[in-house]
């Protein structure tokens, strides 16, 4: 089975990113609540990235016109080469860690020190540090992670577009 093939079912595709992505939350979701990780500010965004990733792919697998898949692609490009860039800023961040390194506050000294309108958005910041390494699987880091699964979904969203032209 070639690229070519496989992309000239979008809608299936799609379905599998829209899925990916979802799988890719929960897991990080699991590394947060389960093993105890702090996501950091740029690992939120990425979440966000993520969620947004997983919100066009699924819509536009639902469409069925040839403009919705293009509108879907472009979006869904965009979303990931953001989230890509954050995830491979984050990544130099730990391959080049800075002299300080400040990228949020403690959850529960937030709640505590500011009133709840402020302390809210600080939460959604995240607190960890984002040049820490907590967690590597085969040499690579949440980050390098993050960044390959964006790089995939651009990727398919640019074959998309190619396709559906």
């Amino acid at each position: 089975m070639n690229l070519k093939h496989v992309l000239a079912a979008p809608r299936r595709v799609l379905a599998t990113v829209c899925a990916v992505a979802v799988a890719l939350l929960a897991f990080g979701l699991y590394l947060q609540h389960v093993q105890g990780l702090e996501p950091c500010p740029m690992c939120i965004v990425q979440r966000y990235a993520l969620v947004l990733v997983a919100l066009v792919a699924g819509v536009t697998a639902l469409a069925r016109s040839r403009m919705a898949h293009v509108v879907g692609g472009l979006l869904g490009l965009l979303v990931a080469g953001f989230g890509g860039f954050v995830a491979a800023r984050q990544s130099w961040l730990q391959w080049y860690p800075p002299e300080v390194a400040s990228c949020g506050r403690d959850f529960y000294g937030m709640i505590e020190t500011f009133p709840l309108r402020r302390a809210i958005p600080m939460i959604f910041r995240g607190s960890g540090d984002c040049s820490a390494v907590d967690w590597t699987f085969l040499g690579a880091t949440i980050a390098n992670w993050s960044f390959i699964w964006f790089l995939v979904f651009a990727l398919v969203f640019l074959g998309l577009l190619v396709t559906r032209r």
